[in-house]
């Protein structure tokens, strides 16, 4: 199986946006495609005191595709903040174990699994006396590479460049970039898109505008973002350089 990580530079940058039009033009190219993120913070309690784990609902949405909103998230909060702060509040911390295992039942029923951060790349999952991880744990556990998403306008040059550096120096391969909320002919927007290649090293492989209901780029550049799952990825949590 495939798989990818899609990252933002920040919180509503349009990660989960973004991820619903992958998933959809997987969908609609026959593609056996799911959708994983670990944890989700801010989301609506139900009448029956369930959560609706929103960015999950939205994806299945706009994309079409079967998947079952309970494989795609092993950990949904209430409390819109961070999910290590979201589960110290709400007493129900988020186990290492659990999230490798919801992982690895997508990664042997599905040929492509996209997965998207909770926030930026060193967001932390999990921080208290028992044990500490982050986004980039995951990141580097399972070996997945990253598409970045980042808003166009002003600000997100030095946002991407510390992202895309901090990628670097762990390894982690970055595929490219996208750019959300983008004007074509805004001065900003289009200089912002230059400058990223030049300071990353790294395509910017789509430019969406506000509301765009597809991905503008084909299936065949999609799917070559993907790579091969390792047979034995990490099993713990890895150590950083």
């Amino acid at each position: 199986m495939k798989q990818l990580m899609i990252i933002g530079t920040d919180t509503d940058v349009g990660k989960t946006y973004v991820s619903g039009l992958i998933l959809k033009k997987l969908h609609e190219n026959g593609k056996k495609a799911a959708y994983f993120k670990a944890a989700m913070s801010g989301n609506i309690r139900l009448s029956d005191g369930s959560l609706l784990p929103g960015d999950a609902d939205f994806v299945k949405t706009t994309s079409g595709i079967s998947q079952s909103l309970a494989d795609m998230c092993p950990y949904v909060y209430e409390t819109a903040v961070s999910p290590h702060l979201a589960a110290q509040i709400e007493g129900n911390p988020i186990e290492w174990e659990t999230i490798q295992e919801a992982y690895d039942t997508l990664c042997g029923t599905y040929d492509f699994v996209t997965v998207e951060g909770s926030g930026g790349i060193l967001c932390p999952l999990r921080h208290d006396e028992t044990t500490s991880f982050s986004l980039a744990d995951f990141v580097l556990s399972q070996h997945l590479s990253c598409l970045l998403v980042a808003d166009a306008g002003l600000g997100t040059l030095n946002y991407v460049g510390l992202t895309a550096a901090y990628l670097k120096s762990q390894n982690i391969p970055l595929q490219g970039i996208i750019l959300n909320r983008f004007q074509t002919g805004n001065l900003l927007h289009e200089d912002n898109k230059r400058m990223c290649e030049i300071l990353t090293g790294v395509p910017v492989i789509a430019c969406l505008p506000e509301g765009a209901a597809d991905l503008p780029i084909s299936i065949e550049t999609l799917v070559s973002l993907y790579t091969e799952r390792k047979e034995n990825p990490c099993s713990g949590i890895p150590t950083h350089k």
